[in-house]
């Protein structure tokens, strides 16, 4: 579910945002302002953060910190309604309308917007894709970058820069500048006759004394040929050694722009309109500088892309009204400012530069200004109470039908089977072969299980992950191998297309689970409601050999062990107030995601006494089903795991729902100390597809531990088991 808690009309046309580029994040807020009837926004960007460019070069330097100079993708989308696929698009295909994903596979679109910037250009010569560092994505550079500045010792390490435009001097000095009390040896190359093409000579005098002053060496007129794992190579048969390279050339676009069969310029960037339309296909627009107004063409600068972003934002919304579209012309030249390492910058617009502390002073106010408009998010308004679909063939004031009559069309969802037959045909029975119920085939023990759970985030294909990961949890808990599973799907009311699209991913994030443990999908029901939500019947049988695990059988004396990092509940409460780092919140995904099938098979090979998985009631709540009226436990408080986000939401005050209610339920069977630290709080926190619990004879502990952190499960010793004694006050918890 959005964290925005907007309720709007249903939705009858999807609109695509592919790239979380400056155009994008501008039109978000201005879409958010004033939602457009009928229109579902869906926003797909490889990462969570996306960096604001003008403030690379000072996060570099050192003078701004990484939230500083990044939007948060997660958070903007939750605030606005829109769903947010974190993805990276591999292809296009604009007769059929849908862009293919890395992961989500086919996200179909009725209108679709591409800012994904430009890229380094790393084809043309061998070696550099292997061997640098490219300045984008800016994701990589940053990794790399706080690997090399927390170096110890960085005397005489040769860093090359490959470049002559704006970015690569900014990068050079902002480095020099970091890292000059290490005196590593830092240089330029330049393919051209000088640096900053298309600069005024003062300004460019201004780059070149900075870059002298800070002892960077500037070598233009050096084109690089070939690049080895050590080793620049030259046009002019010359080489240099290096240690680490970063590349910073001449922007290109995205090859699959072009393999799209867009209209594209002569380097492969989109050809658009001045309407910001695709030349050769309306429903497609483009901005930034992946983009070029084949009217008017300008060089790859953001500011272009920031003036384009109002014009953006009405035209998607006039073209899904069928209104007329605005013209945009943009503007001849733009005040430029580079920032020179240290607090100085020098800027130049219609001839003239200036340089000095004031000049980054002023810098500095413009973008953190343009950074202030994605912090501090203004509250919405709620929109008006959901309402029938207009666009239906019912009379249009005809309230949504309730029982079978809520059920998904039935050819949509042939359709949709078909489709997915095609993809997982090992998972799903043939068209002939479905029926209103199934044999199980098997004549092993059986164990069933059901489980549901409301959306949880906005992006079907996670939530059809999520949702196939937290009902398998049960069989994995129980030692069976999952076997077959039935769905339940509901979707939020929308046209019939896009019941159909969210049907397909809801079940393809199902079955991309299903697939890891070879469970089949024999089939189910869908429907249509208020809000999404998932239920899966799954069953698994037991192997020949195997007895089944159970929830109780802890002796005294055995470790408890819990799988997995424990604040799921406090991480996604924040998120749905917009006050989550949106890195934490989708660390809390992936933890989702993961499959509980690992820590099963850690706890039989390791004799495991007692086995639960730590879902709704909390880690508390599921061990005190696991001593029942004989055992007790001690814990180790400290020890309890945490999701990054979660402790911190706590020591705010931001809790869970069922938060509370899991404490009071427990409240007379054990009190927490008075000094009990704040980690004490992830024993009530509801976890949505958390791991295992399990209790270990002392012995295999340390080896079970150790299994399960090998095979890159998250995991700790959390507590001992002991035994109440019988007429004794003994606490059913204890503390230490």
């Amino acid at each position: 579910m959005s964290g925005s808690m907007l309720a709007r009309e249903p939705a009858e046309q999807d609109l695509v945002l592919v790239g979380g580029g400056h155009s994008h994040v501008l039109i978000l807020r201005q879409l958010a302002m004033s939602p457009p009837s009928g229109l579902r926004v869906t926003l797909i960007s490889p990462a969570v953060f996306t960096p604001y460019s003008g403030m690379l070069p000072g996060l570099l330097a050192g003078h701004y910190g990484f939230e500083e100079t990044h939007i948060d993708l997660l958070r903007l989308c939750q605030w606005a309604g829109v769903r947010f696929l974190v993805d990276t698009v591999e292809s296009l295909d604009p007769e059929a309308r849908y862009v293919c994903c890395e992961a989500h596979k086919q996200v179909s679109y009725d209108i679709l917007s591409i800012d994904i910037g430009s890229q380094p250009e790393l084809d043309s010569v061998p070696g550099a894709g292997e061997f640098s560092v490219p300045v984008k994505p800016v994701a990589g550079l940053w990794d790399r970058w706080e690997s090399l500045a927390a170096a110890d010792d960085l005397l005489g390490r040769r860093i090359a820069i490959v470049g002559g435009g704006a970015g690569s001097v900014e990068i050079a000095l902002a480095i020099a500048h970091r890292l000059g009390d290490q005196k590593p040896t830092i240089a330029l190359y330049c393919g051209g006759a000088e640096i900053l093409a298309g600069y005024t000579r003062g300004a460019r005098r201004a780059v070149e004394n900075q870059l002298l002053a800070f002892g960077v060496s500037l070598r233009c007129g050096h084109r690089v040929s070939q690049v080895t794992e050590t080793q620049l190579q030259f046009d002019s048969t010359q080489a240099a050694d290096y240690d680490t390279l970063i590349w910073c050339t001449g922007a290109v676009a995205a090859s699959w722009i072009k393999e799209s069969g867009l209209p594209v310029d002569e380097r492969g960037f989109m050809q658009i309109e001045d309407s910001l339309q695709s030349t050769g296909y309306p429903n497609v627009f483009g901005a930034g500088d992946i983009a070029t107004q084949h009217r008017h063409p300008r060089p790859k600068a953001g500011v272009y892309a920031v003036r384009q972003a109002p014009v953006l934002a009405e035209n998607l919304r006039s073209f899904a009204a069928g209104r007329a579209l605005r013209q945009h012309k943009p503007q001849t030249g733009f005040l430029s400012m580079l920032a020179l390492g240290p607090k100085l910058a020098v800027a130049q617009r219609n001839g003239l530069s200036v340089r000095g502390a004031w000049v980054w002073r002023w810098k500095d106010r413009i973008d953190r200004e343009f950074m202030q408009r994605f912090r501090d998010l203004p509250p919405l308004k709620m929109a008006g109470s959901t309402q029938a679909n207009k666009s239906l063939d019912a009379p249009a004031q005809q309230a949504p039908c309730g029982g079978c009559g809520a059920k998904v069309s039935g050819d949509s969802l042939h359709e949709v089977l078909a489709e997915l037959r095609e993809l997982y045909p090992d998972l799903m029975p043939q068209a002939e072969a479905l029926d209103d119920a199934a044999p199980l085939g098997t004549t092993q023990p059986i164990v069933q299980s059901l489980d549901a759970l409301r959306g949880l985030v906005d992006d079907p294909w996670r939530m059809g992950r999520i949702a196939a990961q937290h009902a398998l949890s049960d069989l994995y808990a129980s030692g069976a191998q999952p076997h077959s599973a039935l769905a339940l799907v509901t979707l939020p009311f929308a046209a019939p297309a896009l019941l159909h699209r969210d049907l397909r991913m809801v079940l393809d994030g199902a079955l991309s689970v299903f697939r890891e443990s070879g469970c089949r999908l024999h089939g189910g029901h869908s429907m249509q409601g208020p809000e999404l939500q998932l239920a899966f019947a799954v069953n698994g049988v037991l192997q020949a050999g195997n007895s089944a695990l159970h929830k109780r059988g802890a002796h005294p004396g055995d470790t408890l062990i819990v799988s997995k990092v424990l604040g799921s509940g406090a991480v996604f409460a924040a998120h749905m107030q917009g006050r989550m780092d949106g890195r934490h919140v989708e660390g809390a995904l992936l933890s989702m995601e993961q499959s509980n099938a690992v820590a099963a098979r850690v706890a039989r090979d390791f004799h495991a006494t007692a086995v639960t998985d730590v879902t709704g009631f909390g880690l508390a709540g599921h061990l005190l089903e696991m001593l029942g009226d004989t055992l007790c436990a001690e814990l180790r408080l400290n020890q309890l795991p945490a999701m990054p986000g979660a402790l911190d939401a706590m020591a705010e005050g931001v809790f869970s729902t069922l938060h509370i209610p899991n404490r009071q339920a427990l409240a007379k069977r054990w009190m927490l100390p008075a000094e009990a630290p704040l980690q004490a709080q992830l024993l009530f926190d509801p976890q949505t597809s958390g791991g295992l619990l399990m209790a270990l004879p002392a012995l295999q502990a340390d080896g079970a531990l150790r299994a399960l952190r090998e095979r890159g499960v998250e995991a700790a010793v959390i507590g001992t088991v002991g035994k109440v004694d019988s007429g004794a006050d003994t606490p059913i918890l204890s503390f230490s």
